[in-house]
């Protein structure tokens, strides 16, 4: 799939750049280097510019700290026995090479960008740049060592390197963590001008509303096709409509936003848009387009520019079975088995003394391709729960196809703590085993469910259900219908295999927290 439209402006020939932000994929026109404010823009742009320096400069400081630490650590470790005399060896390792390397790596950082405020707080592109700037490092370290003739004791830089690229990311994953629960709180975001018709605004305005850790806040909607005064409702938050596209320079100078996104097309078209980038840039302010693409990861998108028009291509997802995804499955299932199986041995007894009823529970559910097969669990609901099941749709607490209860009656006392811990889903490890399901993918549904599907739900089953998945580490049953179709069909159409190993390690602390388990 190639998107494209009339020739836009030519982002390299003007010297800005492509990112894909958390909410959508999107053009940043970021204001250039060098470029000369509007005298009555300028008191404005300075200030923002000085405010997203600050933190720039904290980090650089924290980095600064982390690798000098990580450096004296590689030293005790390396040369224990220096510690107490002095050494000329030590001496020059300490005060000549090991400075000089940091400052190698924290020119670097600088040169990559990992410290650009756009960035910082979300996404994976700081970890990469991070990761970029520090290899490329060592591999000066090594050139100018090897050219120059230094003698660098190799187990010295084989720990300094990798303890300082630890160091650096723990770094900045505590500054992240720090900087999320602030943006959570309504602190350190970009008060933006939202552009656009009322139903793109609204789209884009409660994503932007539903991800805080994206770092804007929507101050007022501009837009032609409501009047001044109008109220948005961007799930809770609501925003006013302020004007009309002609008032939006008037009204971003005049708010004092960082940032312009439009939601969707402008009348004007393309030139129109190109000549508001240009006339923001004069004022400071950066322009930020939503893009049509959703839910697509940006591994799938890739920019092929045509005379100027930057077409963004879409790689066409991959459903077929990976060889890599299977056997971390039969290893994590094997080895889940053999050491749980003590785990499940109480359980199951416990099950037994409380009500005299089977341990297990199979159920049908609707796998890859619309097969069905049996679900195995733990039991904990009473033994005539499916034949009540028919008299309690009444009282469905789920939206959509998907039925639940906040205070189900068929829950037996045992039952309820093994759901509070997900401990009753432990016995899914024998379905990941024989092929039935995965580790990771998309709740494994029910026929009546699959029944009630529309329109492209039922792109889920086009891969294997998992045990866990983006659904489970987003809030379980607390997510309604639609958010939770919209994070299985993310998941079937960008899989990765790294994407895998993340929900893994973030469905530990999910379950810990019981949120949605019930």
């Amino acid at each position: 799939m190639t998107l494209g439209g009339a020739r836009p402006v030519d982002l390299r020939r003007a010297g800005r750049r492509l990112e894909v932000l958390p909410m959508s994929l999107a053009l940043r026109l970021a204001p250039r280097p060098g470029s000369a404010p509007a005298d009555s823009a300028g008191l404005h742009a300075h200030d923002r510019a000085r405010t997203r320096r600050g933190p720039a400069v904290g980090t650089a400081a924290l980095d600064l700290g982390l690798l000098l630490a990580a450096f004296a650590v590689a030293h005790v470790l390396r040369f224990p026995w220096e510690l107490s005399r002095w050494s000329v060896d030590a001496g020059w390792i300490e005060f000549v090479v090991a400075p000089a390397i940091v400052v190698v790596w924290m020119v670097l950082l600088v040169a990559f960008r990992t410290r650009d405020p756009r960035i910082t707080g979300v996404g994976g592109d700081e970890y990469r740049r991070l990761l970029t700037a520090s290899l490329l490092a060592g591999a000066v370290v090594a050139v100018v060592a090897y050219a120059a003739s230094i003698d660098i004791a190799r187990g010295y830089v084989a720990i300094a390197f990798p303890l300082g690229l630890l160091f650096l990311t723990l770094g900045r994953k505590a500054l992240r963590t720090v900087l999320v629960r602030r943006r959570a709180r309504g602190e350190r975001l970009q008060d933006v001008l939202l552009v656009g018709d009322v139903e793109d605004v609204r789209y884009v305005g409660r994503r932007i509303a539903a991800t805080p850790t994206a770092g804007y806040r929507v101050r007022a909607v501009v837009s032609d096709c409501a009047e001044p005064g109008t109220e948005v409702d961007l799930d809770g938050s609501v925003v006013p409509v302020v004007g009309g596209i002609d008032d939006v320079l008037d009204l971003a100078q005049s708010g004092n936003v960082s940032a312009v996104v439009v939601a969707g097309a402008v009348r004007g078209g393309h030139e129109r848009l190109r000549r508001l980038g240009w006339q923001l840039e004069e004022r400071g302010i950066e322009l930020v387009v939503s893009s049509p693409l959703a839910d697509i990861a940006a591994g799938r998108v890739h920019e092929r520019p045509v005379d100027g028009l930057p077409l963004m291509h879409v790689e066409t997802p991959d459903y077929r079975r990976r060889f890599g995804k299977r056997a971390l499955d039969v290893v994590g299932a094997v080895v889940g088995l053999v050491l749980l199986s003590p785990v499940f041995a109480i359980i199951a007894l416990v099950i037994r003394i409380d009500d005299g009823g089977p341990a297990f529970f199979r159920q049908p559910r609707v796998g890859r391709g619309g097969e069905e097969f049996s679900i195995v669990k733990f039991r904990t609901m009473c033994t005539d729960a499916e034949a009540r099941l028919d008299d309690l749709y009444a009282a469905n607490d789920g939206d959509g196809p998907h039925f639940k209860l906040r205070v189900d009656p068929r829950i037996t006392r045992v039952g309820a703590f093994l759901r509070r811990t997900s401990l009753d889903e432990l016995p899914q490890l024998w379905n990941v085993l024989n092929g039935t399901m995965s580790l990771v993918g998309p709740r494994p549904a029910s026929a009546r469910e699959v029944a009630a599907y529309e329109d492209f739900a039922d792109r889920r089953l086009l891969v294997t259900p998992g045990m866990t998945g983006l659904w489970q580490i987003s809030g379980r049953s607390n997510l309604d219908w639609a958010d939770g179709l919209r994070l299985d069909l993310h998941y079937v159409e960008n899989w990765s295999f790294a994407h895998d190993v993340v929900i893994l390690a973030r469905t530990i602390p999910s379950v810990l927290r019981s949120r949605g388990a019930y």
